[in-house]
């Protein structure tokens, strides 16, 4: 199977206009198979019931099952869990729980979908696609703003994006390269697909995909590949005087401009073209900032995948861009761990910190940036007392004294903030 996917791969870079069929084919009990082994052990189970090991115990002849309801066009996706978990100020973002059946269905789909489109998406777009992660956005977006021309900034927001997508506008979108219409039907179901919220009610989507969905990620990229990357790289920069730039990391996008005038031509034609494909812009969310190293003090901040971005000046009196951890989501990482202290401060010491360990390592992976020391040390000096209260709270009598704890956190060897990120050049180097 990889193989196959390899030479649609290749096909797809190689003939531009090539559209594939005999797509739906390739959904066979061995590479279903392949799949399975690929999900999470420990995700939570659909409507179903079903976990992982629940569906182990008759594998072969659930995927024969399967095989033969695909080969047949019986196959029905099931009604997708929805769940709410908590964001920042109190807010809760809905996300979908598909029933495991339908999540290894949906990780062949992407699969396919991936080899096919990765050929044509473009260098600006980083999420959700192999080899590419946030860091890899952030840092060229530092290059380009450190060592680019960009004065100005287009800070925008997607209201909704995810559950505004058009079914219609998909599908047309995939038919670009795909003709085959039993897997493009296959998507049209998971598109609408029940959603049965905690209450029990069920509610059918008019627009959108699934928030939690396996194959979510690799539409959305294909919906903001043709809505906005293709149209920005085609239309706009053709339209601007100066440089013109976007990133995008899934919905999360900013762009950046030479000339003020550039940035006003963008932002006044945005809300037309995404209109067009049912997207709308968060007003609030949606501004153009001043970002020029030669008007520091009147140069503006913005946030871009948890960090807050703006002109400085270096200790060798050089013009730099900054970056630290946002402070929302410095107050969300903080506002978090407490959370999970207070409902794991029971549990066995070596458990917690082995977990600790972790959260620690995760976070200095993501926010250990070059230049971010300080919001890191301010991370890890409030998380240390958090900890301290709460493990002093395991019982009526007193389980710590500070050098105790200063010995338990060097025993069970808790990371202290460091810088991970690597350096991308000499030249880069000489402006930090």
């Amino acid at each position: 199977m990889q193989t196959s996917l390899r030479g649609i791969s290749e096909r797809a870079n190689k003939d531009k206009e090539h559209r594939f069929g005999n797509l739906y084919g390739m959904l066979n009990e061995g590479f279903l198979k392949g799949c399975y082994r690929e999900l999470k052990r420990d995700a939570a189970p659909g409507v179903d019931g079903q976990d992982y090991y629940a569906y182990r115990k008759n594998l072969n002849e659930n995927v024969t099952r399967l095989v033969n309801n695909l080969k047949q066009k019986k196959y029905r996706a099931k009604l997708v869990r929805r769940k709410y978990i908590p964001k920042s100020k109190g807010k809760l973002r809905p996300l979908g729980i598909p029933a495991v059946e339908d999540k290894m269905l949906q990780l062949a789909a992407a699969k396919i979908l991936e080899a096919i489109f990765e050929e044509d998406f473009l260098e600006v777009s980083y999420g959700y696609r192999p080899g590419r992660g946030a860091q890899d956005a952030v840092q060229d977006l530092t290059r380009n703003l450190q060592f680019g021309k960009y004065t100005h900034i287009v800070e925008a927001d997607i209201k909704g994006f995810y559950d505004s997508i058009d079914h219609e506008w998909m599908i047309r979108m995939l038919e670009e390269r795909i003709n085959d219409k039993p897997f493009l039907h296959l998507i049209r179901k998971w598109l609408k697909a029940g959603i049965l919220d905690p209450e029990g009610q069920v509610i059918h989507p008019a627009t959108g995909t699934p928030q939690g969905g396996i194959v979510s990620p690799i539409l959305a990229n294909v919906y903001l590949h043709y809505a906005l990357d293709l149209w920005f790289e085609k239309r706009i920069k053709r339209q601007c005087k100066g440089e013109a730039l976007i990133i995008r990391y899934a919905d999360d996008w900013v762009c950046a401009f030479q000339y003020q005038r550039d940035a006003k031509m963008f932002y006044e034609q945005l809300e037309e073209r995404l209109g067009k494909f049912g997207l709308e812009v968060s007003p609030e969310k949606t501004k153009i900032l001043l970002f020029n190293r030669k008007e520091l003090e009147q140069s503006e901040t913005f946030d871009f995948l948890g960090f807050e971005f703006s002109r400085s000046i270096s200790r060798k009196s050089r013009p730099i861009v900054k970056r630290r951890t946002s402070r929302k989501k410095l107050r969300a990482s903080i506002a978090a761990f407490t959370v999970w202290i207070k409902e794991n401060r029971n549990k066995k010491i070596s458990k917690l910190m082995e977990t600790l360990r972790s959260k620690y390592r995760g976070y200095w992976n993501y926010y250990g940036i070059i230049g971010n020391f300080a919001s890191l040390g301010q991370f890890y000096y409030r998380s240390v007392r958090i900890l301290f209260k709460w493990l002093n709270r395991r019982s009526q009598k007193l389980s710590y004294k500070w050098a105790g704890y200063k010995e338990l956190l060097k025993q069970f060897s808790i990371p202290s903030p460091r810088i991970t990120e690597k350096y991308p050049s000499r030249q880069m180097k000489l402006f930090v």
